[in-house]
């Protein structure tokens, strides 16, 4: 089995570095700590500490041109900045990577001894997330052994959203149950929530606890004949739906979204066993190319248990 025991960092590419970091900063509140320009490779970055939980990072990919792997990448996108891989770490990398062959599954990009790159998905289902494995204690998850600490930003006045952590990704995937199996074989996911079948016209989903590691899996499936799900499948395959974070006042998020003049769309909110929660979205042209899931809690554990309909059907 696959054992992941930490999820590291989310990484975004981006043609414009300095832009996307000012935005991370800025609404997000998220902490530089690293920088590095990698001439070799011709790539950029940029490392940032995600508030409120300890151990998770976003990282910031800026290709030179588009002769480069990651400037390719970006060029299929017609320049639109997304999220590129999730890292994670894994106790031993070499018994990591003869689990990945075994299973059949394509090592895209590596460096021996350090990270390597895969989809851990079905590969019958296309690439799916693609994910960069390391061994404990690795700092080559920067990219450049040379990276050096990153200046902070002058303390700007407006507010940030607050944020306590990153709670999970969701996956888009054509069969929820078919991917919950894959995963808990692979690398011993665990099912901790689903919606009833039938909870919502067009989708069901269920949440996945990666063990040892703060940050949880969603899979998200289509029902009926215009699902979104389905169309975003036919768009852009089984790949990453949406990050989500948790904050920790609602209104202070949402007024630090209107002071950096960022909207919000497809707010929803209830009460689950006396207890209230809120949710929303950024739209990825907010937010360097991911959508972006907020909410609050009242209670630990309500929102998640709300029997919830997700809102962003038309992204």
């Amino acid at each position: 089995m696959l054992r992941i025991y930490r999820i590291d960092h989310i990484a975004v590419v981006t043609a414009d570095l300095e832009e996307q970091a000012a935005l991370l900063e800025g609404l997000f509140g998220f902490e530089p700590t690293h920088t590095w320009d990698n001439p070799a490779a011709r790539v950029r970055g940029m490392r940032l500490r995600v508030p409120g939980a300890s151990g998770q990072y976003w990282v910031l990919l800026s290709p030179a041109d588009s002769g480069t792997v990651l400037g390719r990448w970006l060029e299929d996108r017609d320049g639109r900045p997304g999220l590129h891989h999730v890292g994670a770490e894994v106790p031993d990398l070499d018994a990591a990577l003869a689990e990945i062959r075994r299973r059949g599954l394509e090592i895209t990009d590596s460096v021996p001894g350090r990270w390597a790159e895969t989809s851990l998905s079905p590969p019958e289902h296309g690439p799916g997330v693609l994910w960069r494995l390391q061994g404990p204690g690795s700092t080559s998850m920067l990219g450049d052994e040379a990276a050096r600490p990153a200046p902070r930003r002058a303390a700007a006045d407006a507010p940030t959203l607050g944020i306590r952590g990153i709670d999970h990704l969701c996956q888009a995937f054509p069969d929820r149950d078919e991917l919950a199996a894959w995963y808990a074989e692979l690398a011993g996911f665990v099912e901790v929530w689903r919606t009833p079948e039938g909870a919502a016209p067009d989708m069901a989903d269920l949440v996945l606890n990666i063990p040892g590691s703060s940050t949880c899996w969603e899979v998200i499936t289509g029902r009926g004949e215009a699902s979104f799900v389905d169309r975003f499948l036919r768009r852009s395959g089984p790949a990453a739906h949406h990050v989500t974070f948790e904050v920790a006042d609602w209104d202070n998020a949402l007024a630090a979204c209107v002071a950096h003049g960022v909207p919000t769309f497809g707010e929803e909110e209830g009460v689950t066993d006396g207890a209230a929660w809120k949710h929303t979205f950024i739209h990825p042209k907010h937010t360097g190319g991911v959508l972006v899931q907020l909410f609050w809690e009242q209670r630990p554990g309500v929102w998640v248990r709300s029997d919830k309909i997700a809102s962003f059907r038309s992204v």
